[in-house]
């Protein structure tokens, strides 16, 4: 997938709420984004398998599949484009497992437009910078206890935080929210057995047994 500037740029959009689906559409078109979008998940997945948009913005609440099972059948944790979770506040946990199963951020409502733009452009702008990198662009080491437990977002995060980076730093060269970074980061702890931050860098440089 190439990116390149805003102009051009292919964004999915799938919602079943026409107002929704019209204003995100408006918003990111006027961004200079090619917007495509979506009231039902089986029309979606069609077409994000047949190809690769720039970003997905995908609501939570959908008819017959909910966000999640979309995320599960499209195998989100190794789809190549970032994809954004619209959740109401009452929907916030089923959001943390979307990013669990691989969405790559959330956007709750109410958002204004000025958020929304702003979100899927530092999504697409650090997606591209990761995926430019070389493999170990993480700055991990290799090999270090429970790394083979980790996805590759996992790393990402973890090499942020092993880096020093706040929650909020950490997230923005990411491209993603600090509250998604917390996420990450609880899961990444659940997995490793670290207890804080520092436990997990010392994990991370033990190279041979746990903290």
């Amino acid at each position: 997938m190439s990116v390149n500037n805003l102009t051009n740029e292919d964004v999915f959009v799938v919602d079943d709420d026409p107002l929704v689906l019209n204003a995100l559409t408006i918003t990111l078109s006027r961004a200079g984004y090619q917007v495509t979008g979506f009231a039902e998940g089986a029309s979606f997945l069609a077409a994000a398998k047949s190809r690769t948009p720039t970003c997905i913005v995908l609501d939570v609440h959908m008819p017959g599949q909910s966000g999640l099972d979309i995320l599960k059948e499209l195998n989100a944790q190794q789809y190549p484009a970032p994809i954004f979770m619209i959740s109401g506040i009452g929907d916030i946990p089923m959001a943390v497992e979307a990013i669990k199963n691989g969405a790559f951020d959330f956007i709750e409502k109410p958002f204004d437009a000025t958020t929304v733009v702003t979100r899927v452009r530092e999504a697409v702008e650090a997606w591209t910078r990761r995926a430019g990198q070389a493999n170990g662009g993480d700055g991990l080491p290799k090999a270090f206890p429970g790394n083979d437990l980790l996805t590759s977002r996992e790393r990402d995060v973890l090499g942020q935080i092993a880096s020093g980076l706040s929650n909020k730093q950490a997230g923005r060269e990411l491209g993603i929210s600090p509250r998604t970074i917390e996420v990450h980061r609880a899961r990444i702890m659940e997995k490793l057995g670290a207890k804080n931050a520092a436990d997990l860098v010392r994990i991370v440089l033990s190279e041979g047994r746990r903290a």
